[in-house]
């Protein structure tokens, strides 16, 4: 991959992870916090230092924004339903889902939580949860295709004019 696609898909990367949490920085900046209140100055200085690294994302040029895709595959055979028409659905939407569960994970990062337990400096136990929550939207299906005998393909897209809309309206709120 070059450097210069490598640059193109970290700064949409990063005008996703930035916009998407404008909503939060902005009511963070604008409330008044009382002497009590847990958050501390260093805190609110870097929030608003966010607040500065989303303006001057918001005020990059359009040809730094890319194409984000994502691709989610599923199995027709472990699928619910009475027939194989039923199944092959259920492996379409379930291959679907998997790619708008990888889109979320591009723009709103994944959460990881992990628990490793040792004892007498061996390890007993190795746990870990990975969490993705958000909100995708204009995701265009691009391509369904079976991928072998039993198994769908799905490609999903947010282009780069979504990703415009999506900033210019960031921009008026």
């Amino acid at each position: 991959m070059s450097l210069i696609k490598q640059k193109n898909i970290l700064v949409g990367f990063t005008i996703c992870s930035l916009f998407l949490s404008t909503g939060c920085l902005q009511n963070l900046a604008n409330s008044h916090f009382s002497t009590t209140n847990s958050l501390s100055a260093k805190q609110l200085n870097s929030e608003s230092d966010g607040i500065v690294a989303l303006k001057e994302v918001f005020d990059s040029s359009v040809e730094k924004i890319p194409t984000l895709s994502a691709v989610g595959y599923a199995v027709v055979s472990s699928q619910p339903g009475r027939t194989d028409a039923q199944k092959r659905l259920m492996a379409i939407r379930s291959a679907r889902m998997a790619a708008m569960r990888e889109l979320a994970e591009q723009i709103h990062g994944i959460q990881v939580d992990s628990n490793t337990t040792v004892i007498d400096l061996m390890v007993q136990n190795d746990t870990f949860r990975a969490v993705v929550k958000g909100i995708i939207r204009g995701a265009k299906t691009v391509r369904i295709n079976p991928t072998g005998v039993d198994t769908y393909e799905t490609v999903l897209e947010i282009d780069k004019d979504m990703m415009l809309m999506m900033l210019r309206n960031a921009r008026r709120t």
